[in-house]
């Protein structure tokens, strides 16, 4: 009963974090719009001029990028805020239906490793090559860490039910 508590408050982190990263966005909005145009930019990539990608700066783009970003951000704390919800109901049911309880609380980290390591650390570092300003650096140095954390939260959520 202790793990499966476990688990639900770690899910409900997972909310709280693409939660807020989501409203901190939507409350600094301008701010948000002009660190993502940095980067697609690509402006100050001194040690690799050239890309792969081409630089973006048509502003419809970006505002469509920051919107995915905040919409996935958005559903990360929804769906795991629901999925925290549907395993609490099954803290006390059988190891089957406790495990069943779980889907949306693996969809929840699986769209949170998409945004921190599928936009920002594939697209955003090797793309877009984020990692030559401090800017950037720090974007995704953070990516990293959120990426990395639900990844592990996911990889524990799916263990198995055994009795201790």
């Amino acid at each position: 009963m202790k793990l499966r508590l476990l688990k639900v408050v770690l899910i409900v982190l997972v909310a709280l974090q693409g939660l807020l990263y989501a409203l901190q966005n939507l409350v600094n909005l301008d701010a948000a719009f002009q660190a993502v145009a940095f980067s697609l930019s690509q402006s100050g990539h001194q040690l690799y001029p050239a890309g792969l990608l081409p630089s973006i700066q048509a502003p419809v783009l970006v505002g469509a990028v920051l919107a995915v970003i905040i919409l996935i951000e958005l559903l990360v704390g929804l769906t795991g805020l629901f999925g925290a919800w549907r395993m609490s109901r099954e803290l006390r049911a059988s190891p089957e239906a406790f495990h069943q309880s779980k889907e949306m609380a693996v969809v929840a980290c699986g769209l949170a490793i998409a945004v921190w390591f599928g936009m920002f650390m594939v697209g955003g570092s090797a793309g877009l090559q984020m990692w030559q300003t401090e800017a950037g650096a720090g974007a995704v140095n953070g990516a990293f860490t959120y990426a990395a954390m639900s990844a592990l939260i996911l990889l524990i959520v799916q263990q198995p039910e055994t009795p201790c």
